[in-house]
């Protein structure tokens, strides 16, 4: 027994032995705790108190902590929910929110510029200003005493009707605290006998607290005063907070009726000092605000002055052609220092790449933009274009060759030019080349950089002695994407009606019926605010038995259905006659019937219409601005696709087993007085060709004959069941092309026709 025993507890032992570490862990574990909570509990137990007495509080700690109430520095931040009431015996108002969320939470812009200006210098300096300046603030205004003058083109011109200096400031500080006192942060008056730096301006009002009340500009004396205090000199330009602004408009007036100068600029300085007791000054929190004097005769590509180089502001400027020639010195100044400050981030970049894991081999070409994009799979390959300087072999139409024009001749030109100038730059005095021949040019986009170049170039080198000779060289360039931009545009609501037009030929009857339960289901059912109007294209044929047998009888039949259902909704129809439905002369009948303002879309019976979408019709169309051209999503043709199986369904496949119709521009979004503005400069164009509109579309003529915004983009939200559609072969050879390829790549994906013709290979051999 006692053998027995022990070669049990052997086996016992040996099937714990793994288990040993975590026993002994855990037994440790809970051996420190116990000792840890012991010490505790045996400090907290040190004062000899007597049973339900409480302690004596802290040295120094406030009288409340001996009633248990927080005490300065305790407070209970724990969140206390308030329950909504509505008191029933008031009326219920509705909550109007504000156009923009920027005003609800009560935001401001950054910077105003205000330009006075006179009649002297309207059509010379002020206008200089504009062409230098003006674009780089956000917003600028100018103001004169003239009662009426014709303004010149591109500026924003205010008018006080009084050629009084002291008079013309009074008005314009009036006006800015009236119109844009509650809009803006900072406030920046200039002359236009002043060339400011904008984008210095702007990074220094960044670098300012807008809660303190700001007079900054070039500080001057008093003209007969021995005081301390200041004004800021009008012809250096000056800045002033919201905060100052808002104090200071209360006592315009007094100063009006109470001080006397000559001067504006010292007059404002004096009404903010006697009534605020501010005082100008050129430094503050930091920031200095420096200026520079131009002397007479100045010639500002040879001014190398630190004084001149760091100027926010510079005056007197006493022409337009000195106004352009500042603006060009600075703006060289500030190219300079930008190429020197990505010189430095270049090689501290190179430095820190040094000390990583991948060492130098880590660093991209050019130092500091993102690398090359790496495809996964073939599908994922860049393609590059080739080019020469008078062709190009890879043309948006789908042709081998075409000549090189345009934009793209522009930038090739450019690239060459820029190419040249680095080899030079790196090798001179040593070599210097010239262009002979480009032999071979290859391009291509690469969404994560930028656009690459690779350049074959014949190039004559000369050396120092004067000896040639001709060499080939192959040289790469990289136009790396720049930093966006977000475009202002007009704001619009989802709140628009969209009116739907849909046009119907004898060949779209068997989809129909599901275009309507679609529109009823998204539209009808939910309450959007869209309406249907269907056009019925009749053949002449058709047309002359239309008494007899109507072709469109059914569809009828199916939107009197509608109608009954809902009661509140009519589907109008218009019927045309014609052999050849030309896009534009369908709408031409549509939009002599609706009014100008209607926001149309544009749509074909495969359409299944659906909220997201419309809501994104409203959005990107904008009147006398922006149409909307979606691509819809086709779904690839379920036979060659599955081959029998079943369709997948879930929510992981939603656009998978299709593409983005690149070839078909059925779909758009407009406004009817848009389309009616660029339906005039058309007609006035074909005079009475109407032959011509027979190879047009809708897009087409937004594109040749308006100046709105195309946006062209694709629609995850506009998906299209697998038809085959049929193509005209009356309409034009361009547009009965893209049909054709239309049908083409929807039919399925390169891999599921590489299967299917596979599968058929091998039934055919057996």
């Amino acid at each position: 027994p006692a053998v027995a025993a022990a070669m049990r507890l052997g086996a016992v032992l040996g099937a714990l032995r793994p288990a040993l570490p975590l026993l002994l862990g855990l037994s440790l574990g809970c051996s420190l705790s116990l000792l840890r909570a012991s010490w505790s509990h045996g400090a907290a137990e040190e004062g000899c108190l007597s049973p339900g007495r409480p302690a004596p509080p802290a040295l120094g700690a406030p009288p409340e902590a001996l009633e248990g109430a927080p005490g300065p520095g305790h407070e209970d931040f724990r969140p206390r929910i308030v329950p909504y009431y509505r008191d029933p015996n008031k009326p219920y108002k509705k909550v109007l929110r504000t156009r923009y969320i920027q005003t609800e939470l009560g935001f401001h812009e950054r910077l105003f510029v205000a330009v006075l200006t006179s009649k002297a210098t309207l059509n010379t300096l002020a206008v200089a200003v504009n062409k230098t300046v003006a674009h780089h603030f956000p917003r600028l205004l100018y103001f004169t005493g003239l009662r009426s003058t014709k303004v010149p083109h591109g500026m924003v011109m205010v008018a006080h009707g009084d050629e009084r200096p002291i008079w013309l400031m009074y008005e314009t500080m009036n006006y800015i605290h009236q119109h844009f006192g509650s809009d803006y942060d900072w406030f920046y008056i200039m002359q236009d006998d002043t060339y400011a730096q904008a984008e210095q301006i702007k990074a220094l009002v960044t670098h300012l607290s807008i809660n303190q009340d700001v007079y900054l500009g070039r500080a001057e004396e008093f003209i007969g005063g021995d005081e301390q205090a200041r004004y800021c000199h009008g012809g250096f330009g000056y800045l002033l907070s919201r905060s100052l602004l808002l104090k200071l408009h209360p006592h315009l007036d007094s100063c009006r009726n109470e001080i006397l100068s000559v001067r504006p600029d010292e007059w404002l300085g004096r009404c903010i000092i006697d009534f605020l007791g501010i005082t100008c000054v050129s430094q503050l929190q930091g920031q200095h605000y420096h200026t520079y004097e131009l002397a007479k005769n100045t010639e500002p590509e040879k001014e190398e002055e630190e004084e001149f180089q760091a100027a926010l502001a510079v005056h007197p400027v006493s022409d337009m052609t000195l106004m352009y020639r500042l603006h060009k010195q600075f703006s060289r100044i500030q190219l300079d220092r930008a190429y020197q400050e990505i010189q430095d981030l270049q090689m501290q970049i190179r430095n820190l790449t040094a000390l990583t894991p991948a060492g130098e081999a880590g660093v991209t070409w050019p130092v500091g933009i993102n690398a090359p994009f790496l495809p996964k799979s073939r599908f994922e390959v860049i393609n590059w274009d080739y080019f020469t300087e008078q062709h190009l072999f890879s043309c948006p139409d789908g042709s081998p060759k075409c000549e090189l024009s345009g934009a793209s001749k522009a930038d090739i030109s450019e690239i060459i030019v820029s190419a040249l100038e680095q080899l030079n730059r790196q090798y001179q005095p040593l070599l210097r080349f010239s262009k002979r021949q480009l032999l071979n040019g290859y391009r291509r986009f690469d969404p994560t950089r930028g656009m690459e170049y690779t350049l074959d170039l014949l190039l004559e080198a000369v050396t120092q002695k004067g000896h040639s000779h001709v060499l080939a060289k192959r040289v790469s360039l990289v136009r790396p994407l720049s930093k966006v931009e977000i475009i202002p545009m007009p704001y619009v609501t989802e709140a628009t009606r969209v009116q739907l037009v849909l046009p119907l030929t004898v060949q779209d009857l068997d989809y129909v019926a599901n275009f309507l339960d679609m529109f009823a289901m998204n539209t009808l059912d939910t309450h959007d605010n869209a309406l249907l109007t269907l056009l019925f294209v009749y053949h002449p044929y058709d047309a002359q038995r239309v008494g007899q047998v109507d072709v469109f009888a059914g569809v009828k039949a199916m939107v009197g259905e509608l109608e009954k259902r809902y009661a509140e909704v009519k589907i109008p129809w218009i019927s045309v006659k014609t052999e050849v439905p030309s896009q534009v002369k369908l709408m031409d009948i549509v939009s002599k019937k609706h009014p100008v303002d209607t926001l149309f879309f544009l749509a074909t019976v495969w359409t299944e219409i659906n909220m997201e979408f419309l809501n994104r019709c409203r959005m990107n169309t904008i009147s006398n601005w922006q149409v909307f051209f979606p691509v819809h999503f086709q779904e690839f043709n379920p036979a060659l696709v599955y081959r029998g199986e079943q369709t997948a369904s879930s929510s992981t496949d939603f656009l998978r087993d299709g593409h983005f119709d690149r070839h078909t521009f059925a779909e758009a979004c407009f406004y009817n007085s848009d389309y009616m503005t660029a339906r005039t400069k058309l007609a006035a164009d074909i005079l009475d060709r109407d032959e011509v509109l027979e190879s047009m579309e809708v897009f087409d003529v937004f594109l040749h004959y308006s100046s709105l915004h195309l946006f062209r983009a694709v629609e995850p939200g506009l998906v299209q069941k697998y038809a085959l559609r049929s193509c005209n072969p009356r309409l034009s050879e361009e547009l009965y092309h893209r049909c054709v390829l239309s049908n083409l790549e929807g039919l399925a994906s390169r891999s599921h026709l590489a299967m299917a013709l596979f599968e058929q290979e091998q039934a055919n051999s057996t």
